[in-house]
């Protein structure tokens, strides 16, 4: 793990850091950056689907703006049920998106190499009805493409309890975690008197000092999907995930 390295000095050598948040379509860069900095991952996908978020959709950039590409899923009448719960509601999003894609950075610097490749991982979804599915496999194929080898595993694998900081520092008791790595959005509702009373450090990840690329339809956006990395960077890719200071 590239990050991992980077991240941590000598006394954290014999730690164990462990990051946990819900999965999300074609995520940005700051999302695998969270990925490569612990050293396992877990997808928190037993909790309530969140409309209108990042779960099923993302940006990418395109000549006119940015635009969003969203999975349709099947939300009717259906207010409490959970992420690994949500189903499609139309298997023609894989089509349209790719579309979209192709459209958005035909002439980016890496999308002849880069192209085939995501074809090919969208392509492996067909068939596929529950979003957490979708998005693991894109997740685990970008991690891939990244050079993350962060393992990563759902919640769903670890006993179930009450309570959102309790479930939290249970999945971290499960797999030995001396540190927890949090979203910084996250500072509102972790009671960290609790994961002091557990043992663990909680630590919040901040999303800054990335370094730009050259990006079509200037001026240049940070916060837009993965693809945008890839298609642009190629093989560099990994390189523009890593933040230019260590902020943790």
């Amino acid at each position: 793990m590239f990050e991992r390295a980077m991240n941590c000095d000598a006394s954290d050598e014999r730690s164990h850091v462990v990051g946990i948040i819900q999965s999300n379509y074609i995520p940005w860069k700051g999302y695998f950056d969270f990925i490569a900095s612990v050293d396992e991952f877990v997808l928190l996908d037993e909790v309530q689907y969140t409309r209108r978020d990042w779960r099923n959709r993302n940006r990418i950039k395109t000549q006119n703006g940015l635009q969003w590409l969203t999975i349709p899923v099947d939300v009717k009448g259906k207010y409490l049920q959970r992420i690994d719960e949500t189903r499609i509601a139309d298997e023609g999003w894989i089509d349209s998106h790719l579309a979209a894609i192709r459209h958005a950075y035909g002439r980016a610097a890496s999308f002849r190499s880069v192209w085939p490749w995501l074809e090919d991982v969208y392509g492996s979804l067909r068939g596929k009805l529950l979003l957490s599915d979708i998005n693991e496999v894109l997740i685990r194929a970008m991690c891939e493409r990244l050079r993350i080898h962060t393992p990563i595993r759902r919640s769903t694998d670890f006993p179930s309890t009450n309570g959102k900081n309790e479930r939290l520092i249970q999945i971290c008791r499960e797999l030995g975690a001396t540190t927890y790595v949090s979203g910084p959005a996250a500072r509102g509702y972790l009671d960290e008197s609790q994961w002091a009373e557990s043992g663990i450090r909680v630590r919040f990840k901040t999303y800054d000092g990335y370094a730009e690329y050259e990006q079509l339809y200037p001026p240049f956006e940070n916060g837009v999907s993965i693809v945008d990395v890839l298609l642009h960077t190629g093989d560099d890719a990994p390189a523009f995930i890593r933040q230019l200071q260590e902020h943790r």
